[in-house]
Order: structure tokens, then sequence, then C-alpha cells
């Protein structure tokens, strides 16, 4: 069986290099201009080419984001672009845009094109229609059962086809979303969605102006028009036998905290499934991971299926926030055996904290000593991105991540 790829999201550098630390195979990123996360850092020229040499060195392949709907004042800057990410060597060009493909086509014939979930492939006629205007991979609707997703691939081989597996889901279809528009004149299919469908509503009756009457009988309203997160962790097997060539998680504007434990999560499961002789593969630790990041509820999208009204988010929550990200490991010296630590959030002198590694599993220790860079004993870490040292028993890898428990203080 072909190993799937795992296409991790990075929304700046340091996103990039938690991706490759946490096992990702590809990442995709977006620049200043033409990709649908304008609130995400992005890289910029000099950017995009040192984050593209970083993934080159750890055997890591780079998609670039080009998927805005474009407008006509859009296209001018397009050749200046193209030629940029030609030059940085990325493997390829994410696009949903018909203009935008032709124009990639004959200006960089030498980039793949992979297009975008924005184009709402949904059927097998129309990924043959895209494969012959020469694009190399197609990004599935997210509207698609699983049953349909095995049907395009018995039907259109000539194409690679990559799925969405986890993140954020759209209330629109597969992102063609009005609603930021028209409420804020940001417009999200050119990269400023304002996430309209997060908000909280309530109905109002034409002749009670005033009376804002929730949808469902609970005092905080509700969240008809926002989705679920989606999570496929425990379908890696159904997903890897449908012959599915790219796992991509959603996230390019989400936390190092989530892109380290999501990424670390799908390396490990597609890694035990194709282990031979894991006929007794199960997702547990990994469930128990992803419960671990900031996320709304979690549901297989269509994959089995149209979602039902019982899986929208809960009105009294819509985000589960368990834990803390609190600290990112810069460097370990094993003479001294403490660790140089870039504070993210405020931890102190007894808290209970976990280390979670690139490789290997979680575990908790008690922050005993803590000094500042200049080795003053300090009681804690107040100040944002401060760095401290903390003394540690064992050796840890960079970009190891510290986190507690949320609201926890000193034990």
């Amino acid at each position: 069986m072909k190993k799937p790829e795992l296409l991790a999201p990075a929304g700046d550098m340091e996103k990039l290099k938690i991706a490759v630390a946490y096992g990702a195979d590809a990442v995709y990123l977006g620049g200043r201009h033409f990709g649908l996360r304008a609130g995400a850092g992005n890289f910029g020229d000099e950017e995009l080419r040192t984050g593209v040499e970083y993934a080159h060195r750890h055997g890591v392949k780079v998609y670039v984001t080009i998927n805005v709907f474009a407008h006509n004042q859009d296209l001018s800057t397009l050749p200046a672009f193209l030629d940029r990410i030609g030059q940085a060597g990325a493997e390829g060009v994410i696009v949903s845009d018909p203009g935008i493909l032709t124009m990639c086509r004959k200006l960089a014939p030498e980039l793949p094109i992979h297009l975008s979930t924005q184009a709402n492939t949904t059927n097998s006629a129309a990924a043959q229609f895209w494969a012959a205007q020469g694009v190399k991979r197609i990004i599935l609707a997210r509207e698609l059962s699983l049953e349909e997703i095995r049907e395009i691939r018995r039907l259109v081989t000539e194409v690679e086809l990559e799925i969405f597996v986890h993140g954020a889901m759209c209330m629109s279809y597969s992102g063609r979303c009005l609603l930021s528009n028209y409420f804020t004149g940001r417009d999200a299919n050119r990269g400023d969605c304002a996430q309209s469908c997060r908000w909280k509503y309530a109905l109002v009756e034409e002749k009670r102006p005033g009376l804002f009457l929730p949808v469902e009988e609970d005092e905080r309203g509700t969240y008809i028009l926002s989705a679920g997160d989606l999570c496929l962790l425990a379908h890696i097997p159904e997903l890897a036998e449908s012959g599915i060539d790219s796992f991509k998680i959603e996230g390019r504007m989400k936390s190092v905290h989530y892109v380290a434990v999501v990424v670390k999560g799908y390396r490990e499961a597609i890694d035990r499934y194709l282990t031979p002789g894991a006929a007794d593969w199960e997702p547990a630790l990994g469930m128990e991971e992803m419960a671990k990041v900031s996320h709304r509820d979690y549901t297989t999208g269509f994959l089995f299926g149209p979602p039902q009204p019982t899986e929208l988010p809960k009105p009294e929550g819509i985000y589960t926030r368990t834990y803390s990200f609190i600290g990112l490991v810069r460097e370990y010296d094993p003479g001294t055996g403490l660790a140089l630590v870039e504070q993210r959030n405020n931890f102190s002198l007894g808290d209970l904290i976990e280390m979670v590694p690139p490789v290997g599993q979680p575990y908790q220790l008690t922050v005993s000593r803590l000094y500042d860079q200049n080795g003053v004993a300090i009681a804690n870490a107040p100040h944002p991105q401060q760095l401290v040292m903390i003394p540690l028993e064992r050796e840890v890898a960079p970009y190891t991540l510290l986190r507690k428990v949320k609201g926890e203080g000193s034990r």
C-alpha cells in the first residue's frame, strides 16, 4: 500500500519548523497575497525562500497557496509571484480559480498545480475535467462520503487525490461563503474571513423588534452556523485503503501547540497502521491528544453521510480548551542538564507541567527549579516570550512543547 503524505499547515516560519519537527511530509503556506488566510503570519519573499530551504533540508515538500477567487486587479502581480515561487523551489501551487490555473500553466509550466478544495470537486467527471487541464492533484471537496471518495479514486487514476482529515470546517459549501463579506466587508474568498459563522445568533420576529429569541432554549443563545471540527484520526485505515495520496490538516491560523500535537498524532497513527503486523491498530492514544488542543466538538464531517443536528457544537461552550501552551524548548545543554525555554504563558515553581516531545510520548514533571538567562533563580516566568532555564533529568529535543492543565496553578 502506498504511504499517504501527511500535509501540515505552516502559517509562519515557526509553525513550518514545528510541522517539520513533529513529522509532516509536506507543508502548505501562503505568501503575502493570493492565499485564503490573510490573517496568518504568511511568508514574505525572503521568508518563502528560507522556508523552502529549511523544509528541503529535512526532506519535506512545500506547496504554496494561490487559491483566492481573483479579480482583475489581482492578476498583474501574479507573474512576479510565480517567478519567486519557482526560484524558491516549491513543489507546487494550490489554485482554485480557472484563470489563475491558466496563467500558472503558461507562465510557470514547471510548477505542478494542485486544485484547491474551493473548486468543489465532488464527482469523477469534474475530476477528469481538471485532470485534462493539467492539474496534478485534486483536493476533494469536504462534502464527500467515504464511498464517493472510493468511487472517484476508482474512476480517476491520472491525478493524485487529497482530502482534509482534521481541522475547522466551513458552514458553506467547501468554503464558498459570503457571510463575512456581508456583515463586515471582509471577503472570505480573498483571504480575509471574519468567521461570522462562529458568532452567537438569535431569532428576531418582524413585529417584535428588539426581542431576541434564542433558537434553542438556552440563555447563551446558539451557534446554528458553526460547524464542528473535523477529526478523522480514528479512520486512518479506511482512508489509507481508499487510495488517497495526501492527508491534509487545516490550521494555518492555529497555534503552535495545535500544529505540533495534531501533526504528531496523525504521524504516529499513520506509521502505526503501516507497520507490518499492526492488526491491533487503534487510535485511543491519538484521540486523547486531540482532546488537549483547543477545538470544537469533533465530527467525522460527511465521511459517513451528511452530519446530523446532534453534531452541532453545544451552546454551553463552543470551544474546548483544557490545556495551556506555556513554553517551547529552544535548546538543551547535556553538560548542565538545562533546557532553554521560551515562555508562552505564565508558569511558576511547583507547577505540574507536561512535556510533549516531537518523538515519543508526553510525560509530566514538576517545576522544581527555574532560572533566568543569567542563572539567577526565579519563582516564575511571567513575561511574554521570556527565556528561562529549567533543569531536566533527561535530554530533551528542540521544539519540545511545555503545557499545563488550563487554570491550574502551583502544586
